[in-house]
């Protein structure tokens, strides 16, 4: 079976979710290709059909089993990878939101290795995916301006 989303003609457009919940955010371990090993935020792809915030909720409940309430875009990443002859074998435009922890606990599928819920001072050092931290930051004074 072949990956639809490798060598693609177009972006393929994701969403991902910092979670905020008691000043600490949600970053969750990849447990496989691509970005396997880096923390992240659980997200995925957005469904013909689906707006980015319903997207958001399904893939946040698929992939941790957390209801969480969308509050405001945090930033967006281009995520572009090449093979060894460095052709495009992948390109996601991920946007990715404040979100407002509402019930759960995470348990998490088979996508993802790990959790952790931490305090931003705490994700410096971390490997993460690019520009992580600074999402991260943005997340929370959207939390604030929100009240």
């Amino acid at each position: 079976m072949t990956d639809p989303r490798a060598y693609p003609d177009r972006p393929i457009l994701a969403t991902s979710a910092a979670i905020i919940r008691d000043g600490r955010v949600l970053l969750v371990r990849r447990a496989r290709p691509p970005m396997h090993g880096l923390f992240t935020f659980p997200g995925g792809v957005v469904e013909a059909g689906e707006t980015v915030n319903e997207a958001l909720r399904r893939e946040v409940l698929e992939e941790t089993s957390l209801v969480v309430e969308p509050v405001g875009i945090a930033g967006h990443r281009d995520i572009l990878m090449r093979d060894a002859g460095n052709r495009l074998s992948r390109h996601f435009v991920i946007i990715a939101f404040a979100a407002r922890w509402i019930s759960g606990e995470p348990v998490l599928n088979e996508e993802l290795g790990e959790f952790r819920w931490l305090l931003p001072t705490e994700v410096a050092g971390l490997p993460t995916t690019e520009g992580l931290e600074e999402i991260v930051l943005t997340a929370f004074r959207r939390m604030a301006e929100a009240g």
